[in-house]
């Protein structure tokens, strides 16, 4: 079993909450839009670390995470871009690496709108973090937590942070 924390779109904040929550994790997968190297630093040192750059990040980040990710975590086939869409509404590229091989989980930021889906006609999860950064229009910072267990996902966990501001 691996236990997964989920970030995104942090802006370039982190905090002492987040960076528990990563200790207590085997994994951090972060969506995009680190917003500086400090993050991606502070999250490493913790614990392994995968990810994808967002629209703000710089060329530096661009060099050291891809657009697109597509990895396994021990049997689970995951799909990563940070601005991707969701069920009904996937962007171009989503749609293009989807239609190439379905993973069995997708996963996006961006919107900084927290949601967890299922895609009926693509038999995948979706899900979207929120933000855990104080930098946009969301009320509340967001994360999630999850276990990967051969190819499941159990125990997905909304962990809300406070306030935005």
């Amino acid at each position: 079993m691996t236990k997964v924390l989920l970030l995104s779109d942090s802006h370039s904040y982190i905090d002492d909450r987040i960076l528990e929550y990563a200790s207590q994790a085997d994994e951090v997968w972060h969506c995009g839009d680190f917003g500086s190297l400090d993050v991606i630093e502070q999250l490493e040192k913790i614990k392994p670390l995968r990810g994808v750059y967002g629209n703000i990040d710089n060329a530096k980040i661009q060099a050291e995470f891809p657009e697109v990710n597509r990895f396994f975590c021990e049997k689970l086939e995951v799909l990563m871009i940070h601005i991707g869409g969701y069920p009904g509404k996937y962007t171009p590229l989503t749609k293009k690496e989807i239609a190439e091989k379905a993973p069995k989980l997708f996963i996006s930021g961006h919107s900084h709108i927290l949601k967890a889906m299922y895609d009926q006609k693509n038999s995948l999860l979706h899900l979207n973090p929120g933000a855990c950064g104080k930098q946009g229009w969301h009320k509340v910072r967001t994360m999630m937590r999850f276990v990967v267990d051969g190819e499941e996902i159990k125990d997905l966990e909304v962990i809300e942070l406070g306030p935005r501001v």
